[in-house]
């Protein structure tokens, strides 16, 4: 029998948020997971995993993390999969990762809101792959790695388009796992964002600054959010 989920540990606000963080059980370890409590006005758990070169530190999330809440109704929950949380340096199999997810969303549906699965990276090609068995209401993949660079013959459109839900991918304009233009057509919706590479960093020369494409990446997902159905 799986242990009972640990209780809640408050941290304190955040602006007009209480920023929770809980410790999750699954089959692979610890998971972690840290809200950004949109409040009584939520129409969404947007959560969001990271990738497999980093945390939920990553740049893109916390500006997610900081803007969904007040700007979309959206409460966001970053996940960090048990391996992050354990100090490993490596991830493990993608099924390993996709067990753990899916051990985690009891704990994500908890607020009784829709959820919408997502991540950046290994975390996108997760959330595509369990959305559907996981009856998420919507998959947001953030800097999706269409293929591995340099070999666009080995793509991975077919996670992206398996789960046949509405879904945004945000992709900057040099990612060397997939630029913008070569994604499939389909009902999935893509943001470009200009001059960025697959960590949404922009080099100085660019004509935009990083905090311009930080805008793109929260403000499309903002306005992505408003368009769905709750």
């Amino acid at each position: 029998m799986r242990a009972q989920r640990r209780p809640a540990r408050e941290d304190g606000p955040v602006t007009k948020r209480v920023t929770k963080t809980e410790t999750i059980p699954t089959g692979s370890g610890d998971a972690r997971i840290t809200w950004y409590d949109a409040g009584p006005a939520a129409r969404f758990t947007v959560a969001l995993g990271h990738g497999a070169g980093g945390g939920v530190e990553a740049r893109d999330l916390q500006a997610l993390a900081a803007h969904l809440p007040d700007a979309a109704a959206a409460t966001v929950a970053l996940v960090e999969q048990p391996w992050r949380v354990a100090g490993k340096k490596l991830a493990p199999a993608p099924k390993t990762l996709d067990a753990a997810w899916r051990d985690l969303w009891p704990a994500l549906r908890a607020p009784g809101l829709p959820v919408v699965a997502g991540g950046r990276s290994a975390g996108a090609r997760v959330a595509c792959r369990t959305a559907r068995d996981l009856e998420a209401h919507a998959v947001l993949a953030l800097a999706f790695p269409l293929h591995p660079p340099g070999r666009p013959e080995k793509s991975r459109a077919d996670e992206l388009l398996g789960g046949g839900l509405p879904t945004l991918v945000v992709q900057g304009g040099n990612d060397a796992f997939g630029k913008p233009a070569e994604f499939p057509r389909g009902a999935h919706r893509v943001v470009e964002v200009p001059f960025a590479d697959h960590s949404f960093a922009v080099p100085k020369r660019a004509s935009t600054t990083q905090e311009d494409a930080l805008r793109t990446v929260t403000e499309g997902v903002a306005e992505w959010l408003a368009s769905l159905s709750a």
